[in-house]
């Protein structure tokens, strides 16, 4: 920055300036036109804010918290809980989400697991009770949101539905009143009004279905409440995502039900077609899946470039990114996605990652109501980034935000303000990969023009408003599960879900035993309207490093029923079984071990149908043991999975369950390195020793736009090694790896190759006994490769 223009370049700003006082913004952008390149300086930006030109309404930037990504939050202790819920949603203190997206639960898997339902049968329908809508987490989520900002927007939709609605069919009659079910107890029983509602997450629509469903809301009091149509992603096989747009013309029933015109993932852009549809337009779901920094690495630096360039491209006045926050084990799909992580309840550890803070430069900034400026107020950079501006209702308050990802230079951008709004000074926060939100000194404003000089993949925010602030707390350290663990489920109220259980398909709560005190039961006995395939219920617990432990619990079911103990559960993704250990027990007593869906172990119980039995597995390095009433029942050696957390299963019965105990676990800990080194590092945060810490949740990453690297473990003597597990929470970057043992000359021979890694990669070889090891990353073409965790093995 430099208010003392005193060279060539500097003049030409103040005569542009100048022109800029003397006419009006469509004359200024005439007279700069018939100016050669040379007169005005190439590498010149110089931008008019007018506040009484303007143009679209920000309406805000949202949060969807759906797919089970919010599952671990309820179960934190205080005051971590309020401490991350201000993170989220207290004004100028952190993301401050101004708009709160939720799931509708169908006790079906959206992503990361299954959220519950308002009706799981038509009974339940037919005669809802209070505790039907308490079920879940998200009514607490969004009246704790509503207690920090009572401004915030609430909308719903659905990803999937309990079996009984339309018979199976999800546009029916019966999905349109459960709609109404929904909001309306949600102000009847929580007092929180919903503003819009969507139709079935990026699933093909049904035209008719959505005038059905305005029809319906119309009729129940509901003509308040906007439909948001259709959620469309091009991951659904059509590529046109905003084809809704098209058909709105030629159908004006249809025209009048869709207030607002939402797409999944519009990457900045939008059609011709949708832009002159006189609907609103909104991005209703974005984001790149990660609370990270880093354009190549985590790209949580996307986020600023979706909220300016959504609008700047596409015309989007709304962002609704997922997730708002990751609370979900990490062996579950897409680890990480949310803006920070919550994870480990048990300990009160979470992150507050920069994506908190980029969120920040909008949202502290730009209130919903607030209107875009018109003209190169709102723009794509010349030289890489974009910019939006925006004023008060008022016309008395101004903020610009500017992001500059994927500029390769600096760049110097002069501003004039017009339409009566005179300011001394205005206040800027600036946020890079190494630091974020940090106020600036005030930019000068002389005679109503100042200059800004960006740096290359930062954000900033120019306003005249104050108040913002980078919300700060105390948060507690990393800790590892704590075991033993026992639960009988006896403190719980009946319809409860069990701290730190998450239900991935189907439905465990609490109930009432028969013979007296609680048990937990799985609940789903019909199979719901799925959103991505069906699989049979099952809930987890625990740690992914759990290596030797063991784990038992109670099991009741009738005779054509079935029940599972899992051990060593590495990922649960989709329409298949948990990828580890399951003790599979039968009604008729027949029981297998299974690793995946592969029988490894066989055998029989005398069980009678209704009673109780106690089952557990037992894990010692490659030996398995099913223990059944307290016997061991069959011995296998078996290396499919070397670690994991814990699980039950049954399919669609009320199968029951007690008694839960994990004991003896030890976490995958490999031999201990005297020095950890690296070729490079992204920053102290994914520093090298971040790989051998023990700590899923950190990882070693590469510097910046680097595409291969090594990793080494100097054990300050020679050392047996012969086995290696490596955990890359992106499982896609690395396509070809080595892992190498440093030689007497000092040279590096490769032990073993291979291709990608993943999760939780167990790796044998044959031993080789050496000094140094290292993890050399040959290719990873896409992004910048990252190591979770790189541990060693003598056996």
């Amino acid at each position: 920055m430099n208010s003392n223009p005193t060279t060539k370049r500097q003049l030409a700003i103040i005569v542009v300036l100048a022109l800029a006082i003397c006419h009006p913004l469509e004359s200024f952008a005439a007279t700069v036109a018939v100016h050669s390149e040379s007169d005005l300086v190439s590498d010149t930006n110089v931008v008019v804010l007018n506040v009484r030109q303007t143009a679209a309404t920000f309406e805000g930037i949202g949060a969807l918290s759906a797919g089970a990504s919010s599952r671990l939050l309820l179960d934190y202790p205080e005051p971590q809980r309020s401490d991350i819920l201000d993170f989220l949603f207290k004004p100028k203190f952190g993301a401050a989400i101004q708009h709160l997206k939720v799931e509708i639960g169908g006790d079906v898997d959206s992503t990361d697991g299954t959220e519950p339902s308002i009706a799981r049968t038509r009974e339940e329908f037919l005669n809802p009770k209070p505790e039907y809508f308490n079920r879940g987490y998200e009514w607490w989520l969004m009246k704790e949101a509503k207690r920090r900002n009572p401004q915030i927007i609430f909308d719903i939709l659905q990803w999937g539905a309990p079996g009984w609605i339309g018979d199976g069919k999800f546009y029916s009659q019966d999905n349109a009143d459960f709609i109404v079910a929904f909001i309306r107890g949600a102000k009847k029983y929580h007092d929180l009004d919903i503003s819009y509602c969507g139709i079935w997450n990026e699933k093909h629509y049904d035209i008719e279905w959505i005038k059905l469903l305005r029809r319906t809301l119309n009729r129940n009091g509901l003509e308040r409440v906007q439909i948001v149509a259709a959620d469309q992603t091009p991951g659904n096989g059509d590529p046109d995502i905003w084809r809704l747009a098209r058909e709105l013309p030629a159908d004006r029933e249809l025209a009048n039900a869709v207030a607002v015109i939402g797409a999944h993932y519009p990457k900045f852009t939008s059609t011709e077609t949708a832009k002159n549809s006189g609907k609103r337009l909104w991005s209703s779901e974005d984001g790149p899946w990660s609370g990270k920094w880093g354009v190549t690495t985590s790209p949580c630096a996307g986020l600023p470039q979706a909220y300016n360039r959504n609008y700047v491209l596409g015309k989007m006045t709304k962002t609704v990114i997922w997730s708002p926050i990751s609370c979900y084990y990490n062996n579950l799909p897409l680890p990480g996605s949310g803006m920070m992580q919550a994870n480990e309840p048990w300990s009160g550890h979470y992150e507050v990652q920069p994506a908190i803070w980029l969120t920040a430069h909008t949202t502290q900034f730009i209130e919903p109501g607030w209107k875009y400026l018109a003209g190169d107020a709102c723009r794509m950079l010349p030289g890489g980034g974009s910019q939006v501006a925006a004023v008060s209702p008022d016309g008395q308050k101004l903020s610009v935000v500017i992001e500059t990802m994927g500029a390769k230079s600096p760049q110097n951008i002069s501003f004039k303000l017009a339409g009566d709004l005179t300011s001394s000074n205005l206040h800027v926060w600036r946020s890079t990969a190494q630091e974020q939100f940090i106020q600036l000194d005030d930019i000068p404003v002389a005679e109503g023009a100042f200059v800004l000089d960006v740096q290359p993949e930062a954000v900033y925010s120019l306003t005249t408003t104050t108040g913002q602030h980078k919300g700060t707390a105390t948060i507690p350290p990393f800790r590892p599960f704590p075991l033993p663990y026992r639960d009988d489920f006896g403190s719980y109220a009946v319809g409860a879900t069990p701290k730190y259980l998450a239900d991935f398909y189907g439905a465990f709560e609490v109930a009432k035993n028969k013979g007296g005190g609680k048990c937990l039961k799985q609940v789903i006995t019909r199979r719901g309207i799925a959103w991505s395939g069906d699989s049979t219920p099952v809930t987890i617990i625990g740690s992914p490093a759990w290596r030797d432990y063991e784990v038992a619990g109670d099991v009741c079911f009738d005779f054509k029923q079935f029940a599972c103990i899992y051990g060593r559960i590495v990922r649960i993704d989709g329409p298949r079984p948990p990828a580890g250990y399951g003790l599979r027990l039968n009604g008729d007593g027949a029981w297998q071990l299974l690793a995946g869906k592969k029988q490894i172990l066989s055998g029989n119980l005398a069980v009678a149908p209704g009673s109780w039995h106690r089952a557990g597995l037992r894990f010692m390095g490659d030996q398995i043991t099913v223990i059944l009433d307290g016997k061991a029942a069959g011995t296998v050696t078996d290396a499919t999975y070397r670690n994991g957390l814990v699980g039950l299963g049954c399919d669609y019965e009320a199968v029951k369950f007690d008694n839960l105990t994990i004991d003896g676990a030890t976490a995958v800990s490999g031999l201990t390195p005297v020095k950890v080194t690296s070729s490079s590092d992204w920053s102290a945060e994914f520093a090298a020793e971040k790989a051998v810490d023990g700590d899923p949740n950190t990882r070693w990453n590469v510097a910046p736009r680097e595409h291969t690297g090594w990793l080494e473990l100097d054990f300050g003597k020679p050392t047996k090694v012969a086995r290696a597990v490596i955990d890359e929470s992106f499982a896609t970057r690395i396509t070809k790896f080595a892992i190498e043992a440093q030689q007497p000359d000092g040279t590096w021979k490769a032990i073993l190759t291979g291709t990608t890694i993943g999760a939780g990669k167990d790796l044998n070889f044959a031993p080789v006994t050496a000094p140094k090891f290292r993890l050399n990353i040959l290719e990873s073409p896409s992004e910048t490769p990252t190591i979770n965790e790189f541990q060693l093995f003598s056996h």
